[in-house]
């Protein structure tokens, strides 16, 4: 996936022009059976929270899969198979940070002794990240992948049903800033910028206009007062009698006292509204409060007393707290379903799903934790039992005999293990789990045909696969057996929190320990690599391939210095030495040559990964840091440069006297060693005008070759 475009899309600027809906999933779809999937949006997203409560409840395991609107933010920050663990999550977590969540799948499997099969309740909740509070903070603008937008329309994805009808949510950590922003300076300062003030306000004049329609305010306002005065035993006021326009003015009871309820008037006048309650009225508040609907609604309350008023004033204090509490919890949105999920305890099980955990902790948790060992630890503190059908696949031997060389992607899995349910294929043999998918009667219209790639039938193969797998390698799902518990079955439990990191790692990490471990299974590429002897370097020319940056270097170092070179980009390269004393010679090297622009830095073998006066280079630890940054440029020099780096070098300051004699000296013309004074440089532009004679090139030529004998 290199050189992929990719669209920044700002959630508030998308329009239906830009997305013609799309047809319904069918049975036609790429990939699909005629399995029902549940599709949830917010439009039904309450009623279809209680069904799936009742599921989880009584499931046995729950298959998940999500949907994203991308996977790398920059063809660099793709996974490599030579990547540090550390760079690794680097990666991972820039992923979940900069992509969307559009489809979450949820799937809960439950065994039915009597029917001898697995029913299964497929999921499809279509969600996005749309703010529906003003909560402080970053914007929610997020990467969406061109690739992705193709992938996912190829698969008939619905992006209108996603953006308009999309389930909002709130993590449990910007639940928890919202209701801190409740405190009681916050709501006293809201309402006090609507209730009444003892201080006189003077009512601005600025258009006649303006003082003509005060005026008619108060005169009405004094009518309506008067009458309360002249009835106060009585529960209503008629209008008539109060002089006050049917349209813009009720007269209504709030808090069991006698309010006038203002329509239909704009910000402008109700400001001037408020302005005559303060300053002409001391048995009058004007109030903003909220009704059922959730909208604002201005009222001008009468009161009786100065402690008539600030009961008054407490009770809509009180109002704006429990409406405020009420749309925080409203707004938690889909984080219901994870918080189910993870207080369910049930067994969890994915595909693959390293990067699905990481966007689940970041979307419904809060932030990423800086390393691998904190997010898999915090990961198995919310979810303690799960799967990846990925990595039990790869490391089952029964059922590598059976998949053979085939393709170990979910689809593939599905087809080979579950082919009774994948393509209908009808059979009497008892080696295959049947699978029965419930539907609700009641809501059948919101059910459709699942597909390849939809986020609910994904997790129904992936459950569908795992339940194969538990079978064949001996499970019995008789209920009541000690083998049936899952979390806890011995054939089983070796292959629980293991995970893979990323699809070409080599390795496997432990979610109940933090721990990483290599993959016998795996089959790598390089041969192993030691980041101690390892350099990076970036910006040099894109005509440079590998074979030409090999060759330039060994042309200093020697055939055997130079154990690798992985290139990361088309200016950007790790090279693996066969020695670190290497490393420290080549930086310093480097260096040394950039530093003295003369005929001996012009003919070195290395002028061709310097030409271009770009080339940077440090050691491995720079890569891990230039990964952490939050910018992704397309290129990796790009990335380097936002960071504002610019030395061209990074030499290890404690090596530099062990190298300081190899590269900080060359030869003279007579054959004697002079040093180079620090700090010291030779113009070059002088000496590219001045006409070399043909000793002053042998000179160079002989200082050349002494150099490159004593740096290897």
């Amino acid at each position: 996936m290199r050189n992929l475009p990719f669209v920044w899309v700002r959630y508030r600027t998308l329009t239906l022009d830009l997305l013609p809906r799309l047809r319904p999933f069918s049975t036609d779809a790429p990939g699909g059976g005629s399995v029902a999937v549940k599709q949830v949006t917010r439009s039904n997203f309450n009623a279809a929270l209680e069904g799936l409560r009742a599921c989880v409840e009584e499931s046995d395991f729950v298959a998940v899969d999500l949907e994203m609107t991308g996977v790398t933010s920059a063809p660099w920050r793709e996974s490599f198979e030579f990547d540090r663990s550390d760079v690794r999550y680097l990666k991972l977590k820039d992923s979940a940070e900069k992509f969307a969540v559009v489809q979450f799948g949820v799937c809960p499997f439950r065994w039915d002794s009597s029917k001898g099969s697995f029913f299964a309740h497929p999921h499809n909740f279509y969600i996005f990240p749309r703010k529906e509070l003003p909560l402080h903070g970053p914007p929610d603008d997020f990467l969406w992948q061109a690739t992705s937008i193709d992938f996912l329309a190829k698969y008939q994805f619905d992006f209108n049903a996603c953006i308009y009808e999309g389930i909002s949510y709130l993590s449990r950590e910007q639940e928890g800033e919202a209701l801190k922003g409740l405190s009681s300076e916050y709501l006293e300062g809201l309402a006090n910028s609507f209730c009444n003030f003892e201080e006189p306000v003077d009512i601005p004049i600025a258009r006649t206009s303006d003082i003509l329609f005060s005026e008619r305010m108060k005169n009405k306002l004094h009518k309506w007062h008067d009458s309360i005065l002249r009835s106060p035993d009585k529960a209503y006021i008629a209008k008539e009698d109060a002089g006050i326009n049917n349209a813009q003015f009720q007269t209504v009871f709030f808090k069991m006292r006698p309010a006038i309820m203002l329509n239909g008037f704009t910000s402008h006048q109700l400001k001037l509204i408020q302005l005559v309650v303060k300053k002409h009225f001391n048995d009058l508040m004007y109030v903003r409060v909220v009704d059922e609907d959730n909208s604002w609604q201005r009222r001008v309350v009468y009161v009786d007393t100065n402690e008539d008023k600030a009961l008054l004033m407490k009770d809509v204090l009180e109002d704006l707290r429990k409406n405020a509490e009420k749309r925080i919890k409203s707004s938690v949105g889909f984080r219901h379903v994870v918080d189910l999920l993870a207080s369910a305890g049930k067994l969890i099980v994915g595909h693959n799903c390293l990067l699905d955990l990481a966007h689940i902790y970041n979307k419904f948790f809060g932030p990423l934790p800086s390393s691998l060992t904190e997010f898999v630890q915090a990961v198995h503190e919310k979810f303690p039992h799960i799967v990846d059908t990925k990595h039990l696949l790869n490391s089952n031997q029964t059922i590598q005999s059976l998949m053979k060389k085939n393709r170990k992607s979910l689809s593939s899995a599905f087809s080979l293990l579950c082919p009774n349910v994948s393509s209908n294929f009808q059979t009497t043999s008892k080696s295959y789990l049947r699978f029965e998918v419930q539907t609700d009667e009641i809501s059948s219209s919101c059910f459709n045909s699942g597909a390849k790639h939809e986020a609910g039938y994904d997790a129904f193969m992936t459950g569908c696969v795992f339940a194969r797998a538990c079978s064949l390698m001996g499970v019995k799902f008789d209920v009541g057996s000690p083998s049936f518990d899952l979390p806890r079955n011995a054939k089983i439990n070796k292959y629980i929190n293991v995970l893979y990191p990323s699809w070409n790692s080599g390795t496997v990490v432990h979610l109940d320990t933090g721990t990483e471990f290599l993959d016998p299974n795996y089959k790598h590429r390089y041969p192993p690599v030691i980041y101690a002897n390892t350099t990076l370097i970036w910006g040099f020319l894109p005509k440079l391939k590998p074979k030409d940056l090999k060759e330039c270097i060994i042309k200093v170092f020697g055939l055997d210095s130079v154990k690798s070179v992985f290139f990361i980009d088309r200016t950007s390269a790790l090279i693996q030495f066969s020695k670190e004393e290497f490393v420290h010679k080549f930086l310093a090297l480097k260096n040394s040559l950039e530093d003295n622009h003369d005929l001996v830095s012009v003919l070195h073998p290395l002028s061709k990964l310097l030409e271009g006066g770009n080339t940077r280079a440090a050691d491995f630890d720079t890569y891990r840091d230039i990964c952490a940054g939050s910018a992704s440029k397309v290129l990796f020099a790009d990335q380097a440069d936002s960071l504002g780096i610019t030395w061209k070098t990074k030499v290890c300051a404690a090596r530099m006297q062990d190298t300081e004699d190899v590269c900080c000296r060359e030869t003279t013309e007579d054959g004697s060693l002079a040093k180079h004074s620090n700090g010291k440089k030779n113009d070059f532009k002088r000496q590219s005008k001045h006409q070399s004679s043909y000793e002053e090139i042998i000179g160079s030529l002989f200082s050349s070759k002494t150099l490159l004998e004593r740096a290897s």
